[in-house]
């Protein structure tokens, strides 16, 4: 196929494919797209027309790619991010006036502690737009960026797809929340002692600060594990319970009353908070207007 042949290929139905490949199911690539059902499988036919291919068989409840499929999907998903990019540099945004949907990926103590004062920003500055999030920690946030589901994350980043990019917000410490009244500070005697809350969002019973009392042959019980931050504090009222928590948490949860904030008493480095988002929106005029807000609301003065 030459340029001139281009013309007759409908764009629309690569970016079908795209999905179809992601989803490896019709009814959720349609629900991505906003399409119908019966549209998206006429477009499947479609493409199978244009490239002569089954591209995708079903095999029980899933569409099992063909080798074809898979080879055309390698070469495709840098075409369309270089499309996209070109597209990109060529729109302007205005916030005042825009009514864009963006989809962003946040973990649960963000959106606690952090989100709010981003969404004052944005209702002030750009009053029509519509913000989608989803929960995104370090396990969900590589699938969701990979599958378009969001295209800006904002927390403990790892085992990134190879077209993200990374900037760090902050270094955050852990902080330990109690609602007694005892004098002093926690030693570590007291912390292994007392039981304790954790915030689990898959409910795994370990966390990175069990990891550091094992290394200095010590261990904490845990009696109780939430899947969200926001029920912290009556959560620990008038029990002996403490809670280990990210510091820009510790500061909000402790300003509602009640609770005071103690020192971990473990050596540490601090964690390091990123922004991460998708390569192919890195000039999107709107994109980068929500980057900028998302760093200005959640950055420290370090960063």
């Amino acid at each position: 196929m030459n340029r001139s042949d281009l013309r007759g290929v409908d764009f629309k139905l690569l970016v079908v494919f795209e999905t179809l490949m992601q989803e490896r199911s019709v009814s959720r690539a349609a629900e991505r797209l906003f399409l119908g059902q019966p549209a998206t499988s006429a477009a499947l036919g479609r493409l199978r027309d244009v490239f002569g291919d089954p591209l995708l068989v079903r095999t029980g409840r899933q569409m099992v790619p063909t080798a074809r499929a898979l080879e055309i999907y390698d070469q495709l998903q840098p075409a369309l991010d270089a499309i996209s990019s070109v597209l990109s540099r060529t729109s302007s945004f205005d916030p005042s006036t825009s009514e864009a949907v963006f989809r962003v990926g946040f973990s649960d103590d963000i959106e606690f502690a952090l989100l709010p004062a981003l969404l004052k920003r944005l209702r002030t500055e750009a009053p029509g737009i519509v913000l989608v999030v989803r929960r995104a920690d370090f396990h969900l946030m590589p699938q969701l960026l990979n599958t378009g589901e969001i295209t800006v994350a904002a927390g403990y980043a790892r085992d990134l797809p190879a077209n993200a990019k990374q900037k760090t917000l902050r270094h955050s410490r852990a902080k330990v929340l109690r609602a007694d009244g005892r004098p002093g500070a926690l030693t570590l005697d007291d912390y292994c002692e007392r039981p304790h809350v954790l915030v689990s969002f898959d409910g795994d019973l370990h966390g990175y600060v069990d990891d550091l009392l094992a290394a200095n042959g010590r261990r904490r019980r845990i009696v109780l594990a939430v899947p969200q931050f926001n029920s912290l504090a009556s959560l620990l009222q008038e029990t002996d319970m403490l809670a280990t928590v990210p510091d820009y948490a510790a500061d909000v949860l402790a300003a509602q009353g009640g609770l005071r904030v103690d020192e971990l008493p473990l050596e540490r480095q601090p964690s390091a908070l990123s922004m991460v988002w998708q390569s192919v929106y890195d000039n999107d005029p709107a994109e980068r207007w929500l980057r900028s807000r998302i760093q200005m609301m959640f950055a420290d003065d370090e960063a």
